[in-house]
């Protein structure tokens, strides 16, 4: 993880939208309670997914271009 840029280690260095996302899944699918077969249940949370990674699109989480005002900061310290 210390080889990670510094702006970039406290976002990978947690699990908290890993958990997030398991946490949702599962509320969502006690609602359900009992799916018919696997196939349903693969549905629902394939739905769930897409309509997560559709939200995260317009996100930019870790921004992989260098940003050069951090680099001088870094390097006068």
């Amino acid at each position: 993880m210390y080889a990670l840029p510094e702006a970039h280690r406290k976002r990978m260095r947690t699990t908290n939208m890993l958990e997030r996302q398991n946490q949702e899944l599962k509320r969502r699918t006690r609602v359900v309670r009992i799916f018919p077969n696997e196939q349903s249940c693969l549905r629902l949370v394939s739905a769930l997914l897409m309509e997560t990674s559709q939200e995260w699109m317009g996100r930019v989480y870790l921004r992989m271009e260098e940003d050069t005002g951090t680099e001088t900061h870094a390097q006068a310290a």
